[in-house]
């Protein structure tokens, strides 16, 4: 079969007869020092220490003329000065239609036992993006699963949004939900650093079956190194990229960019870059907009990839050097808070500090008209949230607020609400809403 042969090709690049061998010339801060390689290697190449089971890959991150820094993939005990060191190539993928349904490692290598073959055709893990004067705009509204998603929200096929929240308040479930119900042909999930025991829990118990039947999972661990931990978003979204090529409609998920920043600075500093951004290093955000570059719409015949990246801000700190950064690049960013998840309501998304910038196109002049005047009553509420909490204003003193009193238990609980019909169905209900009377109506 050509398939067969294809595949056996792929296989076969890893086997080359002859490859550049170096010695470790020095070991400490985190990095190993290897002479021996000349001029061979480039920035982002893989190379490998020792052979056979106890073989060990690692990444190189400096160069100079006579000598190469690699980070390694693994704890450095067991290396010596005068240990072997191969020159393995670029980091490529060779993603395939077989991998939906699996979980993976950075490398495509499969996490569950099960064998797993790579596709017909090898891909640079930092590809560019699409050209920014042949790519499409922004694409139609899709259905989320979820009413505010839907309306107050809404996610567009391409769009690029950040979830961002602190621990514990229904970031991974909001994710998982997301997974589940996003219009897509296929979901290709990035788990960076997250907790070796949450892993299979999301896979079998929050995706559950049904997500996990059109998704890849590409992981690394807390417990890997920051080379595999950095370089798990850029396999997950060359995965994504392969699918996108294909035509497919693709829902990328990162879970989280926050970590993916703190792998980059692990490197970054035993690179010998200066830290400076509140710790981070100035090519920090280089890394997270050329990631975030390489989701969006496609070119000509090629599909889009719709991208959901989850921030962690500590303290609800939105000037962050993360969070700052990935708002200037996103298409929009959804707020999670702590008080709104301490009282019980999930998602727990603040809605006044979450903008969604496919508005006001992804929706007509009367969805647009409900939209404002639901943000309008909100808004006016939380203005006089305190005062109406201590009993100190008076009903009928003033319309506006009598109107926002009257109308944020439903907003509220319209926020937490699944979609069980269409969008049409999720205006209605928000319209129902707002006060009698006070229906926002179109202009014209």
């Amino acid at each position: 079969m050509t398939y067969g042969v294809d595949q056996l090709a792929t296989m076969m690049d890893d086997w080359l007869i002859s490859r550049p061998v170096g010695r470790i010339e020095a070991l400490g801060r985190g990095a190993v020092t290897v002479s021996g390689l000349g001029a061979v290697p480039a920035l982002g190449d893989l190379v490998r220490f020792g052979a056979g089971p106890d073989a060990r890959r690692g990444e190189v991150i400096g160069l100079e003329a006579a000598r190469v820094t690699i980070l390694p993939d693994e704890a450095l005990e067991g290396l010596r000065v005068g240990d072997r060191v191969v020159h393995l190539g670029p980091a490529t993928l060779a993603p395939d239609d077989t991998w939906i349904g699996r979980i993976l490692d950075p490398y495509g290598l499969p996490l569950e036992g099960r064998p797993l073959l790579p596709g017909r055709k090898r891909r640079a893990m930092g590809a560019t993006p699409p050209s920014a004067t042949r790519r499409r705009g922004l694409g139609q509204r899709l259905e989320t699963g979820l009413r505010v998603f839907n309306t107050l929200l809404p996610l567009v096929r391409g769009q690029r949004i950040g979830l961002f929240a602190g621990s514990g308040v229904g970031k991974s479930s909001l994710l998982a939900r997301l997974a589940r119900r996003v219009q897509a042909d296929v979901v290709v999930i990035a788990m960076i650093g997250e907790r070796g025991r949450e892993l299979r829990d999301f896979a079998e118990k929050v995706l559950g079956p049904e997500g996990m039947a059109r998704s890849v999972i590409v992981a690394a661990t807390s417990d890997r190194s920051a080379a595999q931990r950095r370089r798990c978003a850029s396999a997950a979204m060359t995965v994504a990229e392969h699918f996108r090529d294909a035509g497919r409609q693709v829902l990328f998920l990162a879970d989280s960019v926050t970590r993916l920043a703190e792998a980059h600075r692990e490197a970054a500093l035993a690179a010998g870059e200066a830290a400076s951004m509140r710790g981070y290093p100035p090519s920090t955000a280089a890394c997270l907009t050329s990631l975030c570059e390489r989701a969006g719409p496609g070119e000509d015949e090629q599909g889009d990839i719709t991208a959901i990246f989850t921030v962690l801000v500590a303290g609800s700190d939105m000037e962050e050097p993360v969070a700052d950064t990935l708002r200037g690049v996103l298409d929009g960013h959804v707020v999670l808070a702590r008080e709104i998840a301490e009282r019980g309501r999930f998602p727990a998304i603040d809605l006044l500090r979450s903008v969604s910038r496919a508005l006001p196109e992804a929706a007509s002049e009367a969805e647009n008209a409900v939209i404002a005047e639901a943000r309008r009553l909100l808004g006016v509420y939380d203005r006089a949230e305190m005062m109406v909490q201590a009993g100190l204003y008076t009903p009928g003193t003033d319309a506006q607020i009598d109107q926002a009193v009257a109308a944020w238990p439903k907003l509220d609980g319209f926020i937490a609400e699944a979609e069980n019909g269409t969008t049409a169905d999720s205006f209605r209900s928000l319209a129902g809403c707002l006060p009698r009377g006070q229906k926002a109506k179109p202009t014209g």
